[in-house]
């Protein structure tokens, strides 16, 4: 009899307790359910500059077929301020549940990380990399009355004159005075930097002017000046031609393979995104991204749609890419602006 007992216990034990297992079993499940029919909500994409410029019109872009591809509003939100580390900040804090997401570049992510003591961010530990989306070259523009037509003829120029030819730039720290510099560095040259604010327009136009002789900018800043007869293009910071000037070798080509830069823009996601969320946002970027639309659109101003084979291929190119910039603005002692 107490035998009996004891097993009808242990047995009503035994079902109290998968009971209760059963119970909490749900628990866990809402994380991998919201991973499952991500996305059931709009996105949001931060986009660290005011509307109008590279980024903001690389967002805009992908927007309508990212949208189109997840099934859900892509919202763009212009969070802009201190060279885009505003939005950054705002963007790295917030829930990594993939519905907030940020559009780096190369100024945000490459750059600032080694130009601003105070920043709080750290692109690689605070966010996730998803996919780059935009490649815009480097396009190494002079007056059309200045006396070199190309690279090596600039070397030589500038040989004979040293410390007498300026180079423009849209700020100190930007991508495109440090393209310059690291050029100006394999070439051996003595040249002075002339900064301006306010975006590449100014310092174009005064090279346009002859009030400065050359530049780095973008070829999407530079290509119809160029095509106007108003500015000459020397070089472009591609490893191939690009189609838009074909005629333009690369600096590469000119004997200078360390001049091979871009500005660029990728979507990241707060660190902690579980990876399914992760892989699922990079499949609709690809995907996006082979939109003869969007393809057309980004060549006509001088932007290459490209994207990721992998997440991982993305981190690794932001940390080739912010370790050369790195190196550049430690050996000119460049500061935040």
């Amino acid at each position: 009899m107490i035998a009996a007992v004891t097993m009808n216990r242990r047995r009503a034990g035994l079902a109290l307790l998968a009971g209760a297992m059963l119970a909490l079993a749900p628990l866990g499940a809402p994380g991998a359910r919201a991973q499952s029919d991500y996305p059931n909500q709009p996105i949001t994409i931060i986009v660290p500059f005011a509307p109008g410029g590279a980024s903001d019109f690389a967002a805009r872009l992908i927007q309508p077929r990212l949208s189109q591809i997840l099934g859900q509003q892509i919202v763009i939100e212009n969070r802009d301020g201190a060279a885009g580390n505003v939005g950054m900040d705002l963007a790295a804090r917030a829930k990594p549940d993939g519905y907030t997401l940020f559009l780096g570049n190369v100024g945000t992510v490459s750059i600032n990380p080694s130009l601003f003591s105070s920043l709080r961010v750290k692109p690689l530990q605070d966010f996730i990399p998803i996919s780059i989306v935009a490649d815009t070259p480097g396009l190494l523009i002079a007056n059309p009355k200045f006396p070199p037509n190309n690279v090596k003829e600039l070397v030589e120029y500038v040989k004979a004159r040293p410390g007498q030819v300026n180079f423009a730039s849209p700020g100190t720290g930007s991508v495109n005075r440090l393209e310059m510099e690291s050029f100006r560095r394999e070439a051996g040259l003595d040249m002075n930097h002339v900064p301006y604010k306010g975006g590449a327009g100014p310092a174009t136009a005064d090279v346009m002017g002859g009030h400065v002789s050359l530049m780095f900018v973008t070829i999407s800043s530079g290509i119809n000046h160029v095509k106007g007869g108003r500015l000459k293009a020397l070089g472009v910071s591609t490893k191939e031609r690009v189609a838009q000037l074909p005629d333009v070798p690369t600096m590469t080509e000119q004997g200078f393979p360390k001049s091979v830069s871009s500005s660029w823009q990728g979507l990241l996601a707060p660190a902690g995104t579980p990876q399914p969320i992760i892989d699922k946002l990079h499949a609709a970027v690809v995907e996006a991204m082979k939109d003869p639309t969007i393809r057309a659109r980004m060549a006509e101003n001088g932007v290459i749609a490209v994207s990721s084979p992998t997440p991982a291929d993305f981190k690794a190119y932001i940390q080739a890419d912010a370790d050369k910039w790195s190196a550049v603005i430690k050996e000119i002692g460049a500061k935040a602006d």
